[in-house]
């Protein structure tokens, strides 16, 4: 996904993420935070990987239309 930065941190032996996008327009898009729970690997699972696609062109939707908005 190209643009989404995650941050990713551990605390008291449970992993924390947070995906958000900085590359539209002039705001920042929390697109998910979350605790990993997975046992097995360190893969983010499927379902959060499709929420945040969804997020992610849903943000890009808005920015087109207010760029539309500036012309």
């Amino acid at each position: 996904m190209s643009g989404v930065i995650e941050i990713s941190d551990d605390y008291d032996g449970n992993t924390f993420r947070s995906i958000y996008t900085a590359s539209l327009g002039e705001r920042i898009y929390v697109l998910h935070v979350f605790q990993k729970k997975s046992k097995r690997g360190v893969a983010t699972p499927r379902t959060d990987i499709d929420l945040i696609r969804g997020r992610l062109k849903a943000a890009k939707a808005i920015e087109a239309e207010r760029a539309g908005r500036r012309r």
